[in-house]
């Protein structure tokens, strides 16, 4: 089953477009593990079991687990999410860019170390980046577009003055993801909550692609408005074109005691309630 399908099957199983986002940080971990790096996995699973009905996917963010010298960690929690959670496809937030050889094991680190079902991917070197993870017919390829920090204007709103009609950066890039680039229908595109309007103008170029979306919560994206610009869909909430709207320290860290889990539960069913009123 191509990542895409199990999105869209995830989606209609749990009636929900919430992705919960796992990026650990032992210091703001609950006494008495607080502080406590070799107890990432304890935590980061226990927040799976509380929410793992409620996704649609999970985006563990490998710069969290490889600073504390925890990828062992990583391997185990993508194993008990696939064993917890079969249904629901994990998104490994990596972030790579790289060319050839290179870009070669980083999809292997990716597909083959960590079994996730897709991964995030810096397209600035161009299609050569993205080539060699489109290789795994079943796995999913998604590309930073337009950012949700503030730092991302500073190339992303840039206007290509040798393109037809001057295009942003941004719109020149959702236009090859939804094109010539997708070869195998395994593309989607990062799109931030904090930018609805650009959002909008992302899913008018790229009419069919998967949007991963983070910012809502703790840096501010309205949720409302975020499945206003992005979602498509009929009265039966059938999905024609899915968004995949992330949610990570809201849900990780709405509780510091004992009851941290029945904490980040509550959270992330009012987030997806809230999505799904939109939608």
């Amino acid at each position: 089953m191509s990542f895409l399908a199990r999105l869209l099957a995830a989606e209609r199983r749990n009636d929900t477009l919430l992705c919960v986002g796992l990026d650990p940080e032992p210091a703001k971990f609950p006494a008495p593990w607080t502080g406590d790096a070799t107890r990432i996995f304890d935590f980061c699973a226990a927040i799976v079991d509380a929410t793992h009905d409620l996704v649609l996917a999970f985006k563990p963010q490998i710069a969290y687990f490889a600073a504390h010298r925890a990828e062992d960690q990583l391997e185990r929690l993508i194993a008990h999410i696939q064993r917890v959670a079969p249904d629901v496809p994990v998104i490994l937030d990596a972030k790579r860019g790289d060319i050839g050889a290179t870009a070669e094991q980083y999809a292997s680190e990716a597909f083959d170390r960590y079994k996730a079902d897709a991964v995030t991917l810096s397209p600035f070197m161009g299609f050569d980046s993205i080539e060699p993870y489109l290789r795994r017919p079943d796995k999913g390829a998604i590309l930073l577009c337009r950012t949700s920090n503030p730092g991302g204007s500073d190339l992303q709103m840039q206007r290509l003055a040798d393109a037809p009609g001057r295009p942003r950066l941004y719109e020149h890039l959702a236009r090859l993801a939804q094109g010539p680039w997708n070869t195998n229908g395994q593309l989607g595109l990062v799109v931030g909550a904090t930018f609805p309007e650009e959002l909008a103008r992302v899913r008018e170029l790229a009419p069919t692609l998967p949007l991963l979306i983070p910012g809502v919560g703790a840096q501010g994206g309205d949720a409302a408005a975020t499945v206003r610009a992005a979602w498509r869909g009929g009265p039966g909430h059938e999905t024609t074109a899915p968004i995949i709207v992330n949610s990570s320290r809201a849900v990780l860290y709405a509780g510091s005691g004992a009851d941290f889990t029945a904490a980040a539960r509550k959270v992330a069913m009012a987030t997806r309630e809230t999505l799904n009123h939109a939608r």
